[in-house]
């Protein structure tokens, strides 16, 4: 059989192709940090990364593209966190534990990036389709499968979820006030009530 190989010059477009990705998102990263969501425009990402605002157009499409990437690119982190990291939110740790460490990552990590999640946040009819959105609700749902194999996992997943919604935590910590110590001991409260299972003392 014939084998169909990437030629030299393909993979070294390809790579190409992911630094100009990498810088693109560097650029757009700096400009949050320094002027806020709102100072993230196609034009101003083409001119801190110095390519033209054709490139940034064809690599992202339009700025909720972008922003989405920027999301992605967190949200691959935090994956790498919870699939391969260490315990108690990756492996090795009993699934109870990890439950409760996930809930506290999600949440400092959207309080951290509010903005950002708020603006790239897709349209209702795929807000809960996306593939970043899909990794956490297998997760947590793999996880609620261990620990209360007997309950409707999927729908309790979803639940958890709900409540580290980005709008829900801008709302409670930006427009009334609360702490984050607060939320926290909600999530650690609420995985409690739903496994069944005593919160840790």
């Amino acid at each position: 059989m014939l084998e169909l190989g990437t030629a030299p010059e393909e993979t070294g477009l390809r790579a190409d192709a992911a630094r100009n990705r990498a810088r693109l998102l560097e650029a757009a990263a700096r400009l949050i940090a320094e002027h806020g969501v709102a100072g993230v425009t196609m034009e101003a990402v083409a001119a801190a990364a110095k390519v033209g605002k054709g490139t940034v157009f064809r690599r992202f499409g339009d700025r909720t593209g972008l922003l989405m990437a920027l999301l992605d690119h967190s949200g691959r982190r935090l994956q790498a966190d919870f699939l391969g990291g260490p315990p108690p939110l990756g492996p090795g740790a009993p699934p109870l534990e990890r439950l409760r460490a996930f809930g506290i990552a999600v949440l400092y990590r959207s309080a951290e990036q509010l903005e950002l999640q708020l603006a790239a946040q897709p349209e209702a009819c795929r807000r809960f389709s996306h593939p970043a959105v899909q990794a956490l609700r297998t997760h947590v749902t793999m996880l609620l499968r261990q620990i209360v194999p007997d309950a409707d996992c999927e729908l309790l997943a979803q639940t958890l979820l709900a409540s580290l919604d980005p709008a829900l935590i801008h709302h409670l910590t930006r427009q009334l006030g609360m702490p984050m110590e607060r939320l926290e001991a909600a999530w650690v409260d609420l995985v409690a009530r739903v496994t069944r299972t005593d919160p840790p003392t």
